[in-house]
């Protein structure tokens, strides 16, 4: 009876406001979405957006929300990463690779009333090729640098009429369509980010899509609501969408339970057979197309030497993780992308857990007694690690078995990334779910030199991977990209800059009312077809 009691307090107290009149507004919102008087679905997650602009953050807790709010030109199929038409309800490439033809959607408005046009396509992509890492860490990982840049794949976009904009590329890149149906390539209204600038933007979005956004209280929720001049007939099905903050899991199911929300991520894998048993809510598994893992940043002594990175690879029990926390949903981790993506090598060994192995490893590298370090443990649950405290207290138990004293330490989530961004860390916990399902979205964008500072957060370099991640992207021939992927694989194995761990199924829990939800394995889920009915 007491822990019910402390789990009803939990979720009461979930909500973090502090002014009774926004208290009264909260309250107001969960009667009307848990009676049905309304159209309003309240969706819990686990932490707060650390930005409402795409372009400038590469965290899935933005996207969760930016996709109901802007568009891209492509965008990809319900379930898959097939890419469809978005904006663009056409497009050409020339027969050389570098040249790209897209025909724009015409009666297309922004939120604020500004016409979408070929115009605006290209001053979104010039904003981002003049910026820099830290302004829009995506661009610069996905299209090889930025303007000026040697490596730089867009040589120019340019508009030629109203609703036809033409790409032209330094050199072919194989992923380029999937790269534009990416999130943090949407199309922002420019009237908007050119009044605003950059900082007050991501804070005041304004794009294409379904919603249009209204309210954000910090670390608490963001509220956005239909937009009637929505140019897809017949959609958004919903009034408004609430995006609640509940980073403890026990008590976001809580508030699933009691009727306070109507959705909630980060269900723990342990939970999914009672509410698969509970009659008045739905269980929803996310296509896997993620991994979780330990990265272990190669500029910091002692893991500038590879025989300790190895050793840390045999050091941890994998196995135990995922039989304590993951409840059979999801498998060990091999490589640094999952076995869905296309080029997985599977011709691998994994590391071993083998403590003893370890120990030699660290002799032959001179750690025989072992190190002292700092363990950084995420402080909100991700879809590929549902928690990462408890996680990070198996593998201190784990390293303290072969001699090393593992300190667990932790910050607030956008503080954690930025940190562990400039080579803060020693090791940290962290993860990545697929934007595009191609192995250049996992292996060039986390772990390539062109991407230190920006998602490559180990600052792991290596010529020789550098140079069959190039040759990978400009290749159009998908078996010869897939042997150099191959290759690269083994290589990263090798020179192990991560300890991989899991590869999970994400699990959501909704109310039974939800109808038309669909969880995409990219993460980021688009709320347009979505109805309550009750």
């Amino acid at each position: 009876m007491l822990l019910l009691v402390l789990s009803t307090v939990l979720a009461a107290c979930s909500g973090g406001d502090n002014e009774s009149g926004e208290k009264d507004k909260e309250k107001d919102a969960s009667e009307q979405s848990g009676s049905g008087g309304g159209e309003t679905l309240v969706f819990g997650r686990g932490g707060d957006s650390t930005s409402l602009d795409p372009s400038r953050t590469t965290e899935g807790e933005t996207f969760k929300v930016t996709i109901n709010l802007f568009e891209t030109l492509l965008t990809f199929e319900d379930e898959g990463t097939a890419v469809e038409p978005g904006l663009a309800k056409s497009w050409e490439p020339s027969e050389d690779g570098l040249t790209y033809t897209f025909e724009l959607q015409e009666g297309v408005k922004f939120h604020d009333g500004t016409d979408f046009n070929a115009e605006a396509v290209v001053k979104n992509f010039e904003r981002w090729a003049s910026g820099d890492a830290e302004k829009h860490p995506y661009y610069n990982s996905m299209f090889g640098g930025f303007e000026g840049d040697e490596g730089h794949v867009i040589e120019s976009v340019t508009a030629e009429g109203d609703h036809t904009v033409v790409f032209k590329l330094t050199r072919p890149q194989a992923p380029f369509l999937k790269n534009l149906a990416m999130d943090m390539f949407a199309i922002a209204s420019p009237t908007a980010f050119e009044e605003q600038g950059d900082d007050d933007f991501e804070r005041n979005p304004v794009g294409t899509g379904p919603f249009k956004f209204v309210e954000w209280k910090p670390n608490d929720s963001i509220t956005i609501e239909r937009f009637d001049d929505y140019w897809q007939e017949g959609l958004p099905k919903l009034d408004k969408v609430i995006f609640r903050s509940i980073p403890d899991n026990a008590a976001r199911l809580n508030a699933l339970t009691a009727g306070e929300i109507d959705l909630a991520d980060g269900i723990n894998p342990s939970d999914g057979a009672s509410i698969e048993g509970n009659p008045d809510l739905q269980l929803f598994e996310r296509p896997s197309m993620n991994v979780g893992y330990l990265g272990l940043t190669v500029t910091r002594e002692p893991f500038d030497n590879k025989l300790v990175r190895q050793a840390m690879n045999h050091a941890i029990d994998k196995q135990s993780i995922i039989d304590a926390f993951f409840e059979g949903r999801a498998d060990i981790a091999v490589n640094p992308m999952p076995p869905s993506v296309s080029g997985y090598n599977d011709e691998i060994e994994g590391y071993d857990y083998n403590p003893e192995k370890a120990k030699e490893l660290l002799e032959e590298a001179g750690y025989g007694d072992g190190f002292e370090m700092e363990l950084w443990a995420m402080p909100v649950p991700r879809p590929y690690m549902p928690d990462g405290e408890k996680v990070a207290e198996v593998i201190q138990k784990n390293l303290a078995d072969i001699g090393i004293t593992a300190k667990i330490v932790s910050h607030e989530w956008a503080t954690y990334l930025e940190l562990a961004s400039k080579g803060d860390a020693d090791a940290f916990m962290l993860g990545w779910t697929g934007d595009n399902g191609d192995p250049d979205n996992f292996l060039y964008v986390l772990l390539d030199e062109d991407n230190i500072g920006s998602n490559n957060y180990t600052y792991f370099k290596n010529d020789e991977t550098h140079e069959l991640f190039i040759e990978a992207q400009t290749e159009v021939d998908e078996e010869k990209r897939i042997e150099l992927y191959k290759k690269a694989q083994e290589i990263l194995h090798e020179e192990a800059p991560w300890v991989p761990l899991a590869h999970s199924i994400p699990l959501l829990a909704g109310s039974k009312d939800i109808t038309g939800f669909l969880p995409h394995p990219t993460g980021s889920d688009l709320l347009s077809n979505v109805d309550l009915e009750r």
